[in-house]
Formats: C-alpha cells, structure tokens, sequence
C-alpha cells in the first residue's frame, strides 16, 4: 500500500479549503483517509498564522514510515523545516511552439525580402 501526504478540498464553490491528510494513493482525493494531520486555508494572507496548520509531530511519524508527500505539501513541510524541497525549472515552459516560431520564421524571411504585410 502507497502512501502519500495530500491534500483533500473542503468549503464551497469558489471558497477552498483544504486539510491535509495521509491517504491510500487509491482512495478518492476527497474521499477516505487514514488521519487529517493539518489543514491549510489559500484564501488567508500569505503571511498570516492559520493560513497553514499542521501537526509537526504526526508529519514526522508518517515520514519516518515511508508516507510521500505532493509537491504542495512538499512546500509546507519545507516551510516547516522538515524536508528540504528542491527548486524547480523548466526553460523550455516559455518558449514559443512548433507553429509560432513558423508563423515568426516566415514573418522574418517576409521582412528581409522588404514584402508588405497584409492588414487582417
């Protein structure tokens, strides 16, 4: 049995708020779990004291068994200082796709030939 640290969504239609659980990587993301150990509420300022709760001692315990967390509570318990999450980059993420960069090369090769853009 995989298990992982997540998040399960609670509150209403556009108010989220979440707990956070240890659950079965099977089970439902809002359904079963085996223990709610923190909850964390995203409508709170960033820096205010209830935005994230969570039982240090109980993280520990469900680390130390082998538990996995997601990335997002990956970045509480870092916040926490009790794992240490890596930086992430992707430099490919804000280069232009395959049919942009034609659209551009051909828009080039019409400058260099001094052609007249049309008006759409």
């Amino acid at each position: 049995m995989s298990v992982k640290i997540r998040l399960s969504r609670g509150g209403t239609k556009k108010r989220p708020y979440y707990y956070i659980v240890v659950a079965n990587s099977a089970s439902p993301r809002d359904g079963r779990y085996i223990e709610q150990i923190g909850t964390h509420n995203p409508l709170l300022p960033k820096d205010h004291a209830e935005r994230v709760k969570l039982d240090l001692d109980r993280a520990k315990h469900w680390l130390s068994v082998g538990a996995q967390p997601t990335d997002r509570v990956m970045r509480f318990l870092d916040k926490a200082g009790l794992m240490k999450r890596e930086a992430r980059n992707n430099p490919n993420k804000g280069k232009p796709r395959k049919k942009r960069q034609e659209r551009e090369a051909a828009a080039a090769a019409a400058a260099e030939g001094g052609e007249a853009k049309p008006a759409a």
